[in-house]
């Protein structure tokens, strides 16, 4: 069954077009590098405090090589990153 991996995190509205730019960098090497791999960058629509919540998506083939590549490539992303799996229902 094809799991979906969601990542979410807050950060500073001042911060917000940078990090789009570096989430769509490692997003992108990201899908070229695991063919198959689908990719996502989603953000909630109001600001909490000065922050915006941003939400990256995966899914595809999502084995543990390609988790543990998502891991590393993210890693100079902001923190702390929240990760949640979901499975489609039968």
């Amino acid at each position: 069954m094809a799991r979906r991996l969601y990542v979410y995190y807050r950060v500073p509205q001042a911060l917000l077009a940078a990090t789009v730019a570096a989430v769509r960098q490692v997003q992108t090497a990201l899908a070229a590098a695991h063919p198959g791999l689908q990719t996502e960058l989603l953000r909630r629509p109001e600001l909490r405090d000065g922050e915006v919540t941003l939400m990256e998506t995966y899914a595809g083939p999502l084995s543990e090589a390609v988790f543990a590549a998502i891991t590393q490539a993210t890693s100079a992303l902001p923190q702390p990153r929240h990760s949640e799996w979901f499975q489609p229902l039968e």
